[in-house]
């Protein structure tokens, strides 16, 4: 091979332009520049943002959550709290399962093939296949052995008490908010704060090392209700018991200890289980009590007796004319269920009697019964912090027309829930002041008590038990608003209680071993315009014992259907039941012989 003369080469022997050496030291220059410009973007000017895109290369920020706080009753028993739960998810990429498979997978999730197709449609990379799953579906799922299917951990509440107290306790949703009743009312309280820590984790994803400081959570706080759990299952028994027996749409029951203001019973019927809400209605989900508002009829007439008491319009046995049992104002006729004749004031409440009681209201200017009715808390909402309570219905005292002044007398023309008909009778339960309630248990010093013994009876309690916590009320006495004097309230309390006596409306709201007092109420419903003529509302609110009320307890049973719709024979058993049960517990000692067999004698038909 022949050498090759390179100094000959006619490539190399041509001269180089100037400007292309120019040319590729400048080009040469500005990439050295674009470089050095780029490091100092990267490492001076914008170095924060471009260390926090590495660290979240291989950095996470693991969530802690916190335990939502438990909900118990007075007595610590347990009404709502937190349990692990199993939720299913899978990543739709990664899945390679066969139709025989998606047809058990979706069995066990319990929705159709289609179905299923569908939500792994939906998303590549992640989607939720059943969230809170029983141990026994996701153990079924897990050993199925679908790649791409994944469980984790999460939290679920749990309600031990079920329908009985699901509308005070309410409930939370998949992400652990609070939805109803207490949970929605100290959702934030409950909840507490999510903690966190930052960790370095390898490709695998396994964590290999912790960064950065620990957030701890700070669980919920546990929240104490004023709820008695034995006195609300009690209470929803014997009330779903009545809407069954009187074949009614629904009932409500409150429970009012008058020492405290704590509301020991609010329950509803129909109800719902809080931990399964499926097919749930609107009818069950109603808190009663709070949101559904009525004429109250003649469980008004005790304020307009009491207030004719208090301003020295007339005593206990002033005579009052009813006959012939009509009263005509402003060509409106006013009538009893039954002509009386000539009644005492106190015979006025017993027979329920819308004429005498008219008679002393139009002796009053419209000012009178207004600011009277607000100060029980007619037209007001009830101020216990709890979702849903309503505040009723009362007009302006200068919009009364003197017919409108007479029927407001006994009830009808204004509207309450049974709450705030409870509420009010608080006045006559604590010597003339409207005290102030609460779902929350309030706190009151006191020693040590025994421990509790009970009898099969259930009238047999402890009366050193009883001592000591009439000793601890004593000591913390709740304060009130002033509304009636004690005189006149211990008056009226005698009157209630020939209300709830032989010869009066409610004769079977009485109790053995304790002495009651209250006032029935029925009603018309309200249908558009006007009243049906055939639906009623039936109610009973009472005190007991009469003498030194412990327990206010107010029953209302909607459209009874069976042949009796007057309060005092449909609301007033279920007083009776609820009375007898509650007073043990709180340790009252009976003040009637227990031995005595009380014969009611046919209740006296109330004036609508």
């Amino acid at each position: 091979m022949p050498a090759v003369r390179y100094a000959t080469s006619p490539l190399l022997a041509s001269k180089t332009p100037p400007w292309r050496i120019k040319f590729l030291t400048g080009a040469i220059g500005l990439a050295f520049a674009v470089l050095i410009g780029r490091a100092a973007w990267i490492q001076i000017i914008h170095t924060e943002f471009y260390q926090q895109q590495g660290a979240n290369r291989y950095e996470r920020r693991i969530e802690l959550p916190a335990n939502r706080g438990r909900i118990l009753d007075r007595n610590g028993e347990l009404l709502a709290s937190s349990v692990p739960a199993p939720s299913l998810w899978a990543i739709p990429k990664d899945m390679d399962a066969s139709p025989q498979d998606l047809r058990k997978l979706a069995r066990l999730l319990d929705m159709s093939t289609p179905e299923l197709k569908k939500r792994l449609g939906g998303s590549n990379n992640f989607v939720w296949l059943r969230r809170q799953a029983d141990e026994t579906t996701a153990q079924q799922v897990a050993a199925l052995k679908l790649k791409g299917v994944h469980e984790i951990k999460e939290s679920r509440r749990q309600y031990p008490e079920g329908e009985a107290a699901a509308h005070v306790v309410g409930f939370t949703n998949v992400e652990d908010k609070g939805q109803e009743g207490i949970e929605l009312a100290y959702d934030r309280d409950l909840s507490g704060r999510d903690g966190q820590r930052h960790v370095i984790k390898d490709r695998l994803g396994r964590v290999v090392e912790n960064v950065g400081d620990l957030v701890p959570a700070a669980d919920g706080r546990e929240i104490r209700l004023s709820i008695d759990a034995k006195i609300q299952a009690n209470a929803y028994q014997r009330i779903r018991d009545a809407v069954a027996a009187n074949k009614a749409k629904a009932g409500s029951v409150v429970v009012i200890d008058t020492l405290t203001g704590e509301v020991l019973a609010l329950a509803n019927f129909p109800s719902y289980s809080p931990g399964n809400r499926r097919n749930l209605t609107g009818a069950q989900l109603r808190n009663r009590a709070l949101t559904d508002t009525f004429e109250p009829g003649s469980t008004m007439k005790p304020f307009i007796v009491s207030w004719a008491l208090e301003t020295r319009r007339v005593k206990p046995d002033t005579p009052i004319q009813t006959a012939p049992g009509r009263l005509t104002i402003a060509g409106s006729t006013i009538s009893d269920s039954h002509p009386h004749g000539v009644l005492t004031v106190a015979e006025v409440i017993q027979k329920s009697s819308n004429v005498g009681t008219v008679k002393m209201a139009m002796e009053m200017a419209p000012r009178e019964m207004w600011e009277l009715y607000t100060a029980v808390g007619m037209g007001q909402k009830p101020q216990i912090g709890f979702p849903g309570a309503v505040t009723g219905r009362l007009r302006p005292y200068k919009s009364w027309r003197p017919i409108e002044q007479a029927t407001m007398s006994y009830g009808y023309g204004l509207s309450a829930s049974l709450f705030q008909l409870a509420h009010a009778y608080t006045v006559f339960a604590h010597d003339g002041e409207l005290i102030p309630l609460t779902l929350i248990k309030r706190d009151a010093p006191g020693a040590d008590e025994p421990a509790l013994h009970t009898s099969s009876g259930g009238l047999g309690w402890s009366q050193a038990v009883a001592a000591k916590r009439a000793e601890a009320a004593d000591l913390v006495p709740v304060k009130g608003t002033r509304v009636l004097s004690v005189e006149t309230v211990r008056e009226m309390r005698e009157m209630l209680r020939m209300a709830a006596g032989n010869g009066g409306t409610s004769p079977l709201a009485q109790t053995v071993g304790y002495s009651v007092g209250g006032k029935s109420g029925t009603a018309h419903k309200q249908e558009g315009k006007g009243y049906a003529s055939n639906k009623y509302r039936s109610w009973f609110v009472g005190l007991a014992p009469i003498n030194k009320p412990r327990i206010v307890v107010a029953v209302m049973v909607d459209e009874p259907t069976n042949g009796k719709y007057f309060g005092g024979a449909v609301a007033g058993p279920v007083f009776s039941q609820i009375v007898q049960n509650t007073l043990p517990r709180l340790g009252v000692v009976p003040d009637l012989d227990v031995q005595t067999h009380i014969v009611a004698q046919p209740a006296v038909e109330e004036s609508f």
